[in-house]
């Protein structure tokens, strides 16, 4: 007779570990050691001399730095309750950063980035002895190239907003190049592409003129055909845009654009749901870029590290930052002996790490399979915003009816003004179920946002539970408005108060600065490191 199966609960138990963990300085004792380092034999000694005597002064400590010292052991048991104290994408069903395509990042290709091959290599190694890599940069452009129809692709930015500034360069150089220039002061962009485009042209020296969406909630066409002038340099937009909204006249746009002779920049920060279906060059497009830690299934790592990929058409190839990867039969090798390029946008020649786990996942997936990742990214988001419309007090600003590619910003401002309870308070309550929620990216048009956008990772299964969740916590804003209010309940951290971030008296930016602004710590360091002889000694 088989046992009967307990039901599984409507939403999932959840609390997430805490522990009274002190900094890593504060487990420190003398004497302790991680790892023992085997004393320079006599014979080497004698063959290289006293190495750090042999450096400048200007280049040696006149002390030793003053690193925790700690067995290895507690090492490892610092950092695993650390990591539990956090959610995360190996951990639980997160439903991305919304604009900022948060995916599973493949294990395999973590291994082969790791693989000593690839990461004891010096970026200043010979071009002959790193041969395997300038490969693949090489592919990997070939790749970018075919998926965004642009004549060449550089890797040699290291993020997406980096790689929108070279894009900026680029459009800047070649109007200089055509003596246009100094006539070419405006750049062009929409309210929802991603604020690093209107910021990289305005630290390039243009004024940003900014579209809004018309009365459908499209980027309105006639107020660009209003703002373009000779006086335009470019228009940068991202499409679709970050409330997920695919622009359907982006044809149109670039022919406006260049009927003044102005450049038409794509940024594609939003690809995940295009790949295989559309492409930059074939809407006409002059320079595009891509985010590799987004789009290419690479980790996003809060921020770092990145990678982009700037593709352009053949009249501006002779721009792109150097050097490039070139190929001469057999043999590649870096070209930096290119007078018009806009020169380097960073050292070396890419965040190789990175290209390499692009590569891996674009010849692990080939064509159809980046196709099949867009659709399914496609089908994903308008299932869970039909899950999420279904939640009262949940809507979609702008196109009202119409569907989403690969994100939606939605808005809680019906549920706000029934309730009084904010988005960022939905999202801290979420969490108590764990699940990490997104409010918005700015600007905050849109009130009480927060943007989703599932990408082809989740099942539906995990959709239905993340939407469950946010039904339940609506529900909760409702009827016991103080539960959300005073959220989280099961987190290792209550509430963060703004204050203390705002607040740079407050900040300490290092150990050294903790200890000076909070002299308590040095004795907690004191006491930490007694309690740990005590432990070495009974060991």
């Amino acid at each position: 007779m088989s046992l009967p199966i307990a039901p599984k609960p409507a939403l999932r138990r959840f609390h997430q570990a805490r522990w009274d963990e002190p900094i890593v300085f504060e487990l420190s004792a003398p004497g302790e050691r991680g790892v023992l380092v085997p004393a320079v034999e006599p014979g080497v000694r004698a063959e290289v001399g006293d190495v750090v005597a042999d450096l400048p002064a200007t280049l040696r400590r006149p002390e030793r730095p003053a690193l925790p010292e700690i067995a290895q052991m507690r090492v490892v048991r610092h950092f695993l309750r650390l990591s539990q104290e956090n959610l995360g994408a190996d951990l639980n069903v997160d439903v991305g950063q919304g604009t900022c395509t948060m995916k599973y990042a493949p294990k395999v290709n973590e291994r082969i980035v790791t693989t000593p091959r690839l990461a004891d290599l010096h970026p200043l190694q010979a071009e002959d002895t790193v041969q395997g890599v300038l490969e693949i940069i090489w592919q990997t452009e070939r790749a970018m190239a075919e998926i965004s129809g642009m004549h060449r692709v550089s890797l040699a930015t290291q993020g997406g907003s980096a790689a929108i500034w070279a894009n900026i360069a680029m459009i800047r150089a070649y109007h200089e190049a055509n003596g246009e220039g100094d006539q070419r002061d405006e750049v062009i962009t929409t309210i929802f592409s991603h604020p690093s485009n209107a910021a990289a042209a305005k630290v390039a020296g243009y004024k940003v003129v900014t579209i809004h969406p018309d009365a459908d909630g499209y980027p309105d066409i006639e107020a660009l055909r209003a703002a373009l002038s000779e006086r335009t340099a470019a228009i940068m937009v991202t499409n679709p845009e970050d409330t997920g909204i695919y622009n359907p006249r982006i044809r149109e746009w670039v022919e406006l654009a260049h009927s003044v002779g102005a450049l038409a920049s794509y940024d594609q920060a939003n690809a995940n749901g295009i790949l295989g279906i559309t492409r930059a060059r074939d809407a006409g497009f002059d320079v595009c870029h891509f985010n590799l830690h987004k789009t290419f299934g690479t980790p996003h790592g809060s921020g770092g590290p990145g990678a982009g990929a700037n593709g352009v058409s053949e009249k501006l190839a002779p721009f792109l930052p150097g050097p490039v990867v070139e190929r001469d039969g057999d043999r590649y090798f870096l070209d930096g002996d290119r007078p018009r390029s806009i020169g380097k946008v960073a050292p070396f020649y890419g965040v190789v790490p990175n290209i390499v786990r692009a590569y891996s996942w674009i010849r692990a997936l080939g064509a159809e399979g980046l196709r099949a990742v867009a659709e399914v990214a496609v089908l994903n988001n308008n299932y869970l915003m039909k899950r999420i419309l279904d939640i009262p007090g949940a809507s979609a600003p702008y196109a009202q009816g119409r569907r989403r590619v690969e994100q939606v910003r939605y808005s809680w401002q019906e549920l706000f003004e029934e309730t009084g309870i904010s988005s960022e308070e939905i999202g801290v309550r979420a969490s108590d179920y764990g699940m990490h929620y997104w409010t918005s990216h700015h600007p905050y048009v849109v009130p009480q946002p927060f943007t989703l956008e599932p990408t082809e990772s989740y099942s539906r299964a995990e959709l239905d539970e993340y939407a469950d969740v946010l039904a339940q916590v609506a529900k909760e804003a409702r009827t016991d408005p103080e539960l959300v209010r005073t959220a989280p309940h099961h987190q290792t951290v209550h509430h963060t108060h703004h204050d203390d971030l705002d607040d740079p008296d407050r900040w300490a930016t290092s150990w050294r600065a903790y200890l000076r602004k909070y002299p308590h710590a040095a004795q907690n360091r004191a006491a930490g490191a007694e309690r740990a002889a005590a432990e070495a000694a009974v060991r």
